[in-house]
């Protein structure tokens, strides 16, 4: 495992923001997005009757909304131990292939960085 500390500034940003997306809500997953222009988009789970959505589609989400044309990387907050295909996918459909998403524990330790895949 890597220690958060151990990241870039602009990814230590990203864990520490969906973390506090987490801790403030109350739900069980915190996210950030950065897109091309170093601006952040962070966001939790979405759990109504009608919608439902991990907080890593609605952080995508809330940067597609704002303009945003492509992602620099993505961090989630969780106690899952994978992020999982569908997350993976809507950071691809903004961000490429090749787009980091970095998966932190909520105590923010780095437990995997995967690229959104293909």
């Amino acid at each position: 495992m890597t220690q958060s500390t151990d990241l870039a500034p602009e990814d230590r940003k990203i864990i520490t923001l969906a973390r506090s997306a987490r801790a403030r809500n109350g739900v069980p997953e915190g996210a950030a997005v950065r897109d091309e222009t170093g601006r952040t988009y962070v966001a939790g789970t979405v759990a109504l009757e009608s919608l439902k959505l991990s907080a890593l589609q609605t952080a995508v989400a809330m940067a597609v909304a704002s303009g945003a044309k492509s992602l620099e990387a993505a961090a989630v907050v969780s106690e899952a131990e994978a992020v999982g295909d569908a997350d993976r996918a809507a950071v691809r459909d903004l961000g490429g292939a090749g787009t980091p998403v970095l998966l932190a524990g909520p105590d923010a330790v780095l437990r995997a960085t995967v690229p959104a895949g293909s």
